[in-house]
């Protein structure tokens, strides 16, 4: 489990001027990726200073395989993706969330919250991306930024491997 603090607007700054040294540059302050494998998911990490965060996946059903995660930060806040399996009856944003304003990460199969970046790191500035490439079994996912706060406040989505 990482543990994320929330950022500053300095720190978003920085950490967009680390995306075009560490990705391939798209127009200033773009991140473009390199080629993912297998079936490509988008998801939008979104949030609005007068409404609600949310998290779109599209598309949210792919068969069992190799499954890379895009995931666009489109909002005003550093966010992440995690995922994490779902239990048989477990339902999607219900889980408990901690004293920490997170919930637990037990059984995280990835995330995508570097910068311009594959894997883990400390979060996707906004109009940036990351990304995660999964072997992903048939199951139901929930897919969730666990930046203190956020989960409580509808980032949290459901995803679908079939057979």
């Amino acid at each position: 489990m990482r543990l994320h603090n929330v950022c500053s607007a300095a720190t978003a700054t920085a950490a967009m001027t680390a995306a075009l040294v560490a990705g391939a540059p798209g127009e200033a302050g773009q991140c473009t990726p390199p080629p993912l494998p297998g079936k490509v998911v988008e998801v939008k990490l979104t949030d609005r200073a007068s409404g609600p965060m949310g998290l779109t996946v599209t598309p949210a059903k792919v068969p069992g395989g190799t499954v890379s995660f895009r995931a666009s930060n489109t909002g005003t806040l550093v966010h992440e993706l995690v995922v994490l399996p779902l239990a048989n009856g477990q339902v999607v944003g219900k889980q408990p969330v901690g004293s920490d304003a997170r919930v637990s990460e037990t059984g995280m199969l990835g995330e995508a919250s570097r910068d311009c970046g594959g894997g883990e790191g400390d979060g996707i500035a906004p109009g940036s991306m990351g990304w995660v490439t999964l072997k992903l079994n048939p199951g139901r996912y929930e897919l969730l930024c666990n930046f203190p706060g956020h989960y409580a406040s509808g980032m949290h989505a459901s995803f679908d491997v079939t057979k």
